[in-house]
């Protein structure tokens, strides 16, 4: 009876990883052709999994300044912020969802939520800079 390896477990399962990867992007390029006019973000404050998401829209100031600018809104996670970032396309991301883009903080926030699996957010210290 032929075992199979770890190695070829582990081969097998990164490339269909990659396919599905590769077929994700696609479908997104597709689909973000012509992306939608931004939309203001709004104050949000909602239990969602039993987690507490609080957005806050930009305030002017910003807590990011420097280069980021100051039009990202705030996102809390149980009280904790985590980080957000708008892509050129209008598109959001996130230090949990790196490479997954949402069309708004909201759904990147349930999405973070869903990723995290209970753990807390871990303070956000930028490259360069103290947290």
């Amino acid at each position: 009876m032929n075992k199979i390896t770890r190695r070829q477990a582990l081969g097998t399962t990164a490339g269909t990883l990659s396919a599905l990867g590769l077929l994700g992007a696609a479908a997104h390029s597709a689909t973000a052709a012509s992306p939608a006019p931004a939309a203001p973000v709004g104050t949000v404050d909602e239990v969602f999994q039993g987690r507490r998401i609080q957005i806050s829209p930009a305030t002017g100031g910003g807590h990011h300044g420097g280069h980021h600018g100051s039009d990202l809104p705030t996102v809390r996670i149980d009280g904790r912020e985590l980080h957000v970032m708008r892509n050129a396309d209008g598109t959001w991301i996130s230090v949990v969802n790196h490479y997954e883009t949402f069309a708004d903080p909201t759904s990147l926030a349930r999405a973070a939520v869903r990723d995290l699996q209970g753990a807390q957010l871990a303070p956000f210290a930028p490259m360069g800079g103290a947290a």
